[in-house]
């Protein structure tokens, strides 16, 4: 009986590690994914994330004029979710204090609830993590690429030469809205780094059910895409 029962943990404990594996790769590689300075003539490059710049694998944002995305997720009430706190988290662990200036774009729209995201999120952002740097509301958008399409604006108001972008979410969510970028503004794309939102260990119960749904979500794009490059 002793016997079986090692057995039978260690197999329940190989299991577990399988499935933490997995997840922590599923969300490193997305967040390495679909960055700056692909080359935007092979959709195919721009899919896998093989790209010509070290911006896949490092923030280069010392110096820049950092602009940081984050996309709200549906919210119910006045209380930021448990997302919503996360990507608020993520954006602000995204700042890079050797920048020259940042600038946070909040964006999200009434979905859920009466209130937008964007004013909730910025709202605890400000008054429960003490943020006081620059922010803007983009507080329209119901979706994923109507989030892109309206924060292009303020990043054009905002772009100097040195400018950064990142999109912040969860590790896979970012990834899809970098895609959008890529397809609505490569030259903005092109200056696309990562974001905050990978950590090593971070939500471990969370990640795999992430990663599952994350992946399919991104498979669907990459098909959508190819049938979009191959009727041009």
């Amino acid at each position: 009986m002793p016997v079986r029962v090692l057995v039978s943990a260690g197999s329940v404990l190989a299991v577990c590690a399988g499935v933490f594996v997995f997840a922590e790769a599923a969300h490193w590689r997305s967040s390495h994914r679909r960055l700056g300075d692909c080359d935007v003539a092979d959709p195919r490059r721009r899919r896998s994330g093989r790209c010509a710049s070290r911006h896949t694998a490092t923030l280069r944002t010392a110096g820049s004029d950092q602009i940081i995305v984050v996309l709200g997720y549906a919210n119910r009430g006045q209380r930021p979710n448990g997302i919503n706190r996360f990507r608020v988290r993520a954006g602000l662990r995204s700042i890079d204090p050797r920048a020259r200036s940042t600038l946070l774009i909040f964006c999200g729209g009434a979905v859920a609830g009466r209130t937008s995201e964007a004013l909730i999120v910025e709202s605890f952002a400000r008054e429960e993590l003490g943020f006081t740097g620059r922010t803007v509301r983009e507080g329209q958008s119901t979706t994923t690429w109507e989030n892109i399409a309206n924060a292009i604006p303020i990043i054009d108001r905002e772009l100097t030469p040195a400018t950064t972008i990142s999109i912040v979410s969860n590790s896979h969510h970012a990834e899809k809205a970098r895609d959008h970028l890529w397809q609505m503004r490569p030259d903005l794309a092109r200056r696309l780094v990562r974001g905050g939102d990978y950590r090593f260990g971070e939500h471990p119960l969370v990640k795999p059910i992430a990663a599952v749904r994350g992946l399919l979500a991104l498979r669907a794009l990459d098909r959508e895409d190819a049938k979009h490059a191959a009727g041009h």
